[in-house]
């Protein structure tokens, strides 16, 4: 019986070749960390991004409470938001995103912002910090150009900054706690010399004591907006004796994470007008 000839040289080197690059095209997709697949882009962050993954969640408010006041935060995630819906529910304020950084806007601001008043709600605008990037007076002046701003009529709340864990890297956006201290100090005057309001800062008790270590400086002037997705507000960040508004939930009714003013309608009323 005669012996089979091997196949072409040539042929079997070709072969050969087509395997070892697809396997290099394997090997390169698989050496990228998971990490970095996971960074969302620049301008998707919001209020409470990062709550669930270092805080968790635990059970939830009691409802019906005459005491406090329901409230709704969304941005651009949510579009176009049916304000007349939220108010059917209960809804009787809002918070928008407005700015992120010095490199985003949100382009659903108009028509969060002014639906939410057009249905009678009281509302605001926030800013995502991201420390990391530029000042903190360069970002406040960005916010305030771009709907951050303020006027006594009775329905704009004051702009909020919302200070919290790094979505993009770092959880404290690479600072010493002294310097992140500073960096909210120069946005918090840069925006009191601009609009004439005390900003309310929206923060976790647990990143403030991370970030800022624990200071207390700023509960004197400044609102604080906690934020904990439990059955009650827990502990406070530093300084702070009460709370004025709670973020309770990411996952609210109809749209957008939901909140509770510390207050009757009447002291949201009172906020607004300053």
């Amino acid at each position: 019986m005669p012996l089979r000839r091997p196949g072409p040289p040539r042929r079997r080197t070709a072969r050969s070749l087509v395997g070892a690059l697809l396997l290099a095209a394997l090997c390169l997709t698989c050496a990228v960390p998971a990490s970095a697949a996971a960074t969302p882009a620049r301008g998707s962050a919001y209020l409470g991004m990062g709550v669930l993954a270092h805080d968790g969640s635990a059970g939830s408010p009691t409802t019906g409470d005459a005491t406090q006041t329901e409230g709704v935060d969304v941005s651009g995630y949510q579009g176009n938001v049916a304000w007349s819906t939220l108010w059917s529910s209960g809804v009787r304020w809002a918070y928008t995103k407005a700015t992120e950084g010095t490199y985003y806007t949100n382009p659903y601001f108009a028509q969060q912002y002014n639906g939410s008043y057009d249905v009678g709600m009281i509302r605001g605008a926030y800013h995502f910090a991201t420390p990391d990037t530029t000042s903190g007076a360069t970002q406040a002046n960005y916010f305030v150009a771009n709907g951050g701003g303020w006027s006594k009529d009775g329905k704009t709340l004051p702009g909020v900054l919302d200070i919290e864990w790094n979505p993009y890297g770092d959880a404290c956006y690479g600072k010493s706690a002294s310097a992140m201290v500073s960096w909210i100090a120069d946005f918090l005057n840069t925006y009191r010399s601009r609009t004439g309001r005390d900003a309310v800062i929206y923060t976790a008790a647990s990143w403030w004591s991370q970030c800022t270590g624990d200071y207390a400086g700023f509960a004197t002037a400044n609102p604080l907006w906690v934020a904990r997705y439990a059955s009650d507000p827990g502990t406070l960040p530093a300084g702070w004796p009460y709370y004025t508004m709670w973020q309770y939930t990411s996952s609210g009714p109809t749209v957008g994470d939901h909140d509770k003013f510390n207050g009757a309608l009447d002291r949201v009323v009172a906020l607004a007008n300053g």
